[in-house]
């Protein structure tokens, strides 16, 4: 096998060309993934003068190449969550501490989650990813995070046969809570034909915005049940953030009392938008649903979220 040299490349996107999937490699130096999420890490490292003079683009085996030369770090954690309801908080906290690796949405591991690429081909191409995303590009680092995308909950599965041994939880919230925030300013997976088939597709018709997002939270709380009832996910309510830092998800986390400290740094802020305080918005969001959004939420949505509060406070 020819050497590889892809230190302080990351990839940045993974899609198929005429049948063959291609992976596109962007420069980071040692430059840490501090972003809200990956795509602003992206688009931060595509302004060096480097990335702009330069491309690196490869075959998908380039990833399972590069794994099995110079393999970096096993995922410690997976964040999974309901969308707005408190997983960047977390993935922020944690990325205040120089040993961590936090790895937010990254688009590559959607793309290969939902891929129809044979599952041993899927699978070898998911590790190899992870591995290049584990490296120790500033040689301190000893953990490595991974958020998802909130669909992804569909595709468990498919990354827990890949890491069946690195734990993971769930983050949720007040649905109505959530549904507000999506009705302002909708996700991709709540809009119509954005996102394509994932598990969040129920095959009925559109009936207007606020069923249709009452509808789509209500199958993403049901996975996310499922998957933690059967796969062994940890429950995590927004209601228990920031404070569950400094308890069980420290323990979760496996922090020390040093990194306790520091991840509180972050608590303050925005996750979203550092620059701007974080103002508390919960109580804001249910007096401004309206009644159809209420009863469409609670149709929807009100057995999965009864069912991880129970299974929570096991």
């Amino acid at each position: 096998m020819e050497r590889l040299n892809f230190d302080g490349w990351l990839p940045i996107r993974i899609w198929p060309v005429a049948g063959q999937w291609q992976v596109d490699w962007c420069w980071f130096g040692d430059r840490p993934l501090h972003q809200p999420f990956f795509r602003d890490a992206v688009d931060d490292a595509l302004r060096l003068p480097f990335n702009q003079a330069f491309r690196r683009q490869t075959p998908l085996a380039a990833l399972s190449d590069w794994h099995a030369q110079n393999p970096g770090l096993t995922p410690s954690a997976f964040i999974l969550h309901a969308s707005r309801c408190g997983s960047t908080l977390i993935s922020q906290m944690l990325a205040r501490l120089d040993d961590h690796i936090i790895v937010s949405e990254p688009p590559p591991l959607d793309a290969l989650l939902r891929s129809d690429l044979p599952a041993p081909e899927r699978r070898a191409a998911i590790v190899g990813l992870l591995s290049a995303y584990g490296q120790r590009r500033r040689g301190v680092e000893q953990r490595l995070v991974i958020k998802l995308d909130a669909w992804n909950i569909g595709e468990w599965p498919r990354l827990q046969e890949c890491f069946a041994d690195t734990p993971w939880l769930f983050v949720y919230r007040d649905p109505l809570e959530i549904a507000v925030s999506h009705l302002h300013r909708p996700g991709m997976h709540m809009v119509p034909g954005m996102l394509g088939d994932c598990v969040l597709e129920d095959g009925l018709p559109f009936a207007g915005r606020e069923g249709f997002i009452a509808r789509r939270l209500g199958r993403l709380l049901e996975a996310g049940f499922i998957h933690c009832r059967d796969s062994g996910g940890l429950p995590v309510n927004y209601s228990e953030l920031p404070d569950a830092m400094a308890g069980r998800l420290a323990r979760f986390f496996r922090l020390d009392d040093v990194q306790r400290g520091k991840v509180f740094a972050a608590v303050d802020l925005h996750a979203k938008q550092p620059s701007q305080p974080f103002v508390a918005d919960g109580e804001d969001k249910r007096r401004e649903a309206s009644a159809l959004m209420k009863e469409r939420v609670r149709h929807f949505t009100q057995r999965s979220f009864v069912d991880l509060e129970l299974l929570r406070n096991l």
